[in-house]
């Protein structure tokens, strides 16, 4: 118990935190008396001194090891005279004192960025000094601006890689094409969505024949060229070095903050229509059971043919005498020979037995202003999987080229689920009773086959969630353990080289192969191939530790991006309902907590939260195994796909919050009643908010009567039952803090 460790702090926005170790042992919970010297993300040296009645331990912070340098975001405000800093990141906890000569002309409610002159302590606030104004909070593209300073996305290229891009040709060289095969006479097509700028893929395909009588082959050549980023981006160059920072580019709607600059991603990179550009190619023979007989890498150069849509080319595929066919009628009959692999590369997919959820997704359609304009479902054709399946193909061929060649690199690795995940969804398809089940060493096409089986019950989204969740989070390494979902003993990225740079490292191994080679990660050289069977020594175990670190950090970058762009998102749709406050949708239940339901609106695909006070005055039970809340006098339940009507109750723009109400029949009505009850005579009838606002008033001031009649010694004699009965319930215990959150170790509503 008094055993000591480090860690860094995760700060919570409702005022405690937690240890996560760097020994890997669970998180360790900090109060908020000691939250008060340190701050989100300070690593620190801590003890824990008790357990809750739970068996969670408490720590003690002994020693703050190391404070976190970054800025900190948040608006100015002045409060009874004094300046301070409200962190955009409710982690933080504790506002930022900002001396009166320290707020660089900023004006109160901008947001600024602050820089730490004194930390916090037990007994004072940290104080700051304003490094930069970003702006007003309703400026065009300001929640950008704070998520990629919040999560430290770096967003600004250095001056000599801006320097060493200017100096890059405007086009391909005569000399870049030497030692390359030359494909320009070759139609190949890049298809991408209508708002893509670069492109980092082109495809072409052709009939296959081979061989004669029972020995024939028939099947596809497919050619899966990838802009060859590597030729211009050298090891060690000031490029190179930006682009490893970032790892990935980061997308938020109406603006990418791209891993290379622009004049390589949208123009010398980019496999722009009829313009001479330098390729690796992937040169695959895929039978006609959709089984990659051979395959070869060689570096070229290409011509895109034509620059497709995703759109046009599922129109042209469904009709080819349709008017998107005939404008395309030169390249038609290689689209429909892509679409013949495609077919066959997917009935491979079904013998895998890769697992495929087919989840909605949607796409964010902006104003000029940047505000949330429509909120539309993201479609996907034949087109998406028809390239999907080749981009797939060309990359299980990369992660099988470096390994029969037994050169390190980074593999996409995708694990199957841990023996806790894997129990605890054992246990809820029992629950269930759906008959079928899980092994104690489960495959991939067991999990597609539950897919398959339930996709046509009521329940299916909640089944699949279950089936995601239960699996691991994909991550770079260089030790190979396969992909899981996709059912690939061997994996990795190799069709994105312009924004991803694993897919770079993956192009430099190839090339340095090609050339019987060794490609050094540590100084980015190429080096002399060892003959024959390298022995195991410390060089090498030295080697994979610096693809070990490669890998941890496009790993923690892509994690960084995807939490910035969500951010961003929850941002935009906050603010888009901030607009609808009071208004009704129909939505379905999209997840169960035992804290409420989180539900998502069916016409405006924004998700929030019913938290489980809404739900009537009764003690509901979460059930963990069926993931459900349960009423304990009613039996009603509330399980993912429910479908519910609720109320935009309340926005909190800061937390990136939605709260929904739940309204069940015959609420309009009673709220209208009471509403007009409540008017005052000669004055206009109340509005549908402001009679709800009424009852909720009203429904206090019961609450707080029946209160008082229930404690002993009060005027008025004992209680009656009824009310009696009713205060003493569990469904009157909230186990809510003032600000309405749960309380720590209370036994919140279930």
């Amino acid at each position: 118990m008094l055993s000591e460790f480090e860690g860094v702090v995760m700060g919570h926005r409702d005022g405690h935190g937690f240890v996560k170790r760097d020994d890997g042992e669970p998180d360790v919970y900090v109060s908020p008396d000691e939250m008060r010297a340190v701050l989100h993300k300070d690593l620190v040296r801590a003890r824990i001194v008790r357990y809750d009645r739970k068996g969670r331990p408490e720590c003690r912070i002994l020693e703050i090891v190391e404070r976190r340098k970054a800025p900190i975001i948040g608006r100015l405000l002045q409060e009874n005279g004094v300046w301070l800093v409200a962190p955009e990141d409710r982690r933080y906890g504790q506002d930022i004192l900002i001396p009166k000569n320290a707020i660089a002309q900023a004006q109160a409610g901008q947001v600024v960025v602050v820089e730490l002159t004194e930390a916090p302590s037990m007994h004072s606030q940290p104080v700051g000094r304003v490094k930069e104004v970003l702006g007003d909070i309703d400026d065009p593209g300001m929640e950008i601006e704070i998520a990629v300073r919040k999560y430290e996305v770096p967003h600004l290229f250095s001056t000599e890689t801006l320097a060493q891009a200017e100096a890059l040709p405007d086009r391909v060289r005569a000399a870049d094409m030497k030692h390359r095969v030359d494909l320009r006479d070759v139609p190949l097509v890049t298809i991408d969505g209508e708002d893509a700028r670069d492109f980092d893929d082109a495809v072409y395909c052709e009939p296959y024949a081979a061989g004669r009588g029972r020995n024939a082959v028939k099947g596809w050549r497919l050619l899966v060229a990838i802009a060859d980023v590597s030729h211009y981006v050298t090891p060690g160059s000031a490029i190179d070095d930006d682009a490893i920072e970032r790892a990935t580019s980061v997308y938020f709607p109406r603006r990418v903050i791209p891993m290379l600059p622009e004049k390589l991603s949208n123009g010398l990179c980019s496999l722009n229509p009829e313009v001479d550009r330098l390729t690796l190619v992937c040169d695959m023979l895929v039978d006609d059971t959709g089984e990659v007989q051979a395959y070869q890498f060689y570096p070229a150069v290409i011509s895109s043919h034509a620059r497709l849509t995703y759109t046009e080319v599922a129109a042209a595929l469904s009709n080819t005498r349709g008017p998107e066919a005939a404008k395309r009628q030169a390249i038609l009959p290689h689209l429909l020979h892509l679409h013949e692999v495609y077919r066959a590369l997917l009935k491979a997919r079904g013998r895998r037995g890769a697992v495929d959820f087919d989840t909605p997704e949607t796409q964010i359609i902006c104003d000029d202003n940047g505000r949330i304009e429509r909120i539309v479902p993201r479609m996907r054709n034949d087109a998406h999987r028809l390239i999907e399946e080749a981009m797939l193909a060309a990359n299980v061929c990369a992660a099988e080229f470096i390994a029969q060649a037994e050169h390190p690199g980074l593999y996409r690795v995708h694990e199957g689920p841990t023996p806790e995940k894997r129990l605890t969804l054992q246990n809820y398809l029992k629950a269930l009773g759906l008959g079928l089940s899980l092994s104690d060493d489960p495959k991939p096409a067991e999990f597609q086959a539950i897919a398959q089986a339930t996709k046509d019950r009521p329940d299916h989204q909640q089944i699949h969630t279950m089936l995601l969740r239960s699996m691991q989070q994909a991550i770079y390494t260089p030790i190979n353990s396969g992909h899981f979902g996709l059912a690939y003993p061997a994996y990795t990225h190799f069709t994105s080289p312009i924004r991803r740079y694993p897919d770079l490292l993956v192009h430099r191994v190839i090339k340095a192969i090609l050339l019987s080679k060794r490609y050094r990660l540590e100084t980015g050289e190429l080096a002399a191939a060892p003959k024959g069977k390298a022995r195991a020594g410390k060089s090498q175990a030295t080697e994979v530790s610096h693809w070990e670190a490669a890998g941890l950090q496009c790993s923690t970058n892509e994690r960084r991006a995807d939490e910035a762009s969500r951010d961003v998102e929850a941002w935009l749709k906050c603010r888009y309902m901030r607009e609808r406050l009071g208004e009704e949708f129909a939505g379905t239940v999209s997840a169960v907590t035992s804290f409420g339901l989180f539900v998502t609106l069916e016409s405006l695909f924004v998700e929030g939260l019913i938290h489980i006070t809404e739900l009537g005055g009764e003690y509901y039970r979460f059930d963990e195994l069926r993931q459900e809340l349960r009423g304990e006098r009613s039996g009603m339940r509330y399980v993912v796909g429910t479908k519910v009507r609720v109320q935009v109750s309340r926005v909190d723009l800061d937390g990136r919050r939605i709260d929904f109400r739940l309204v069940r029949e015959g609420d309009a009505e009673r709220l209208l009643s009471k509403g007009r009850s409540a008017a005052t005579p000669g004055k206009k009838p109340a509005s549908a908010v402001d009679a709800l606002a009424a009852v909720e008033d009203a429904d206090r001031a019961m609450k707080r009567s029946t209160k008082a009649l229930s404690k002993p010694g009060r005027t008025g004699g004992k209680p009656s039952s009824a009310s009696a009965s009713r205060s003493s319930s569990p469904a009157k215990k909230s186990g809510r803090d003032a600000k309405g959150a749960p309380k720590a170790g209370s036994r919140s509503r279930r």
